[in-house]
């Protein structure tokens, strides 16, 4: 039965038309994501502990699946309460979990550490940031090759659904450190609003930040609630989150009723080894948290996806925010995260000088120390910002592993053999 929630709008794909086969097109989406190399790359990069220094704890890869798992289940549950949705017009499934697996493509290695490295490197060659550099992937590099093949050919439907932010770098009166697009990224605007006339109103502040599709903003809550929860569990297995160390944060806290009831639940399940069992049922509570509510814009008339919005209950909101801002105060600035922000400073840094000095500003003798294909992408550019893309390109698609063995290669010459260059 066709869905009539979509329309040839949603399918039309960027940069080429596809092959009809058996699948749909959302589907053809989410396979061509699970297929890539930078999704694989995913299970060896940080989400908040450094990758393989607690195997057994989330990975962006596992941290993407449970968001891909959160935001099917929002749109089973939304189908579940009827009208406006119906067994032949819902929101797809499919196309929210080829979103929700994409969404942290363009992260770089070390986590947020990585991304706030790579945003001071590319401050002045158009910046760097997480959410752009997910949509360069999908439209652009995902898979390149020597034949000239670029990006995955996406949906319209997804690639809007990938756009946290709208908001062009350049349209800020002071450029932001993250929230916006590449500047030549515009074209992805435009082709996601069909080159549509944008409202003026919309680029008042940062409202067309918010300006979101339906399957755009459950992707974002499912990463709320995602991260929201599995941060606390994972910090807790880790010893950052002790119940002493919460107790001195919560002491310099202005708490209510409601969140020391969360901070007692919390209590209660660390004390009595139930912590995953309680969040995963905090997580089926974010997930009923769901509604649909009508909305008017420039584009509902074109397309359902901008026709309704998600509305999710203000307490889940709340709790979401309490967990988050705890994670943060007491895991990310503790001092063993801290100095993975120190390890990627110097790691990034020093590897951004190598290239540089032998594939931007040349100078006395070149050394080849990039893969012979991203040499050859850098001395292609014209321009030295084109460069710059290229060489954070490479950075950002390594995994924290790799980028370590890459830095002591190039710094320890105790390390590495002729045999040791993958």
């Amino acid at each position: 039965m066709p869905n009539r929630f979509y329309n040839a709008f949603d399918l039309e794909t960027w940069d080429g038309t596809r092959k009809a086969d058996y699948r749909t097109a959302f589907q053809v989406d989410r396979d061509r994501v699970i297929h890539a190399h930078a999704f694989r790359k995913l299970q060896s990069k940080t989400q908040v502990f450094l990758s393989g220094e607690y195997d057994f704890y989330r990975t962006r890869l596992t941290h993407s699946m449970e968001v891909a798992q959160i935001g099917r289940s929002i749109c089973h549950y939304l189908l579940t309460q009827g009208a406006p949705l119906a067994e032949d017009f819902f929101i797809d499934g499919e196309l929210v979990e080829a979103i929700c697996l994409s969404h942290d493509l363009g992260h770089p290695p070390f986590g947020h550490s990585g991304e706030r490295t790579l945003q001071e490197l590319m401050e002045d060659h158009g910046g760097f940031e997480g959410n752009a550099q997910t949509l360069h992937l999908l439209a652009e590099t995902l898979y390149q090759n020597e034949s000239g093949v670029r990006g995955m050919q996406p949906t319209r439907a997804l690639l809007d659904g990938v756009l946290k932010y709208k908001k062009l770098r350049s349209e800020f009166s002071q450029p932001p450190s993250n929230h916006f697009l590449y500047d030549p990224q515009e074209v992805y605007r435009d082709f996601v609003f069909g080159d549509g006339t944008i409202p003026a109103k919309l680029h008042t502040g940062e409202t067309i930040n918010e300006f979101k599709s339906i399957e755009c903003q459950i992707m974002d809550w499912a990463d709320d609630a995602a991260y929201s929860l599995n941060d606390i569990v994972d910090g807790v297995k880790a010893g950052f989150l002790t119940i002493d160390r919460i107790e001195t944060w919560a002491a310099g806290e202005a708490l209510d009723a409601e969140r020391l009831q969360h901070l007692d639940t919390l209590f209660n399940a660390i004390r009595g080894d139930r912590l995953e069992a309680v969040f995963s049922d905090r997580i089926g509570g974010f997930i009923t948290a769901c509604r649909l509510r009508e909305r008017s814009n420039f584009m509902a008339e074109r397309t359902n996806r901008y026709r309704f919005e998600l509305v999710v209950a203000a307490e889940a909101m709340r709790e979401a925010a309490f967990f988050k801002k705890m994670a943060n105060d007491v895991i990310f600035e503790s001092p063993q995260l801290q100095q993975i922000e120190f390890k990627a400073r110097k790691v990034l840094f020093s590897l951004w000088e190598a290239c540089w000095n032998n594939y931007v500003e040349k100078g006395g003798r070149v050394i080849n120390i990039l893969p012979p294909r991203v040499g050859r992408l850098i001395d292609a550019e014209a321009t030295v910002d084109g460069k710059a893309r290229r060489i954070c390109d490479w950075l950002a698609g390594l995994t924290d592993g790799l980028i370590v063995r890459t830095y002591k290669r190039l710094n320890d010459p105790e390390f590495g053999s002729i045999r040791d260059l993958s």
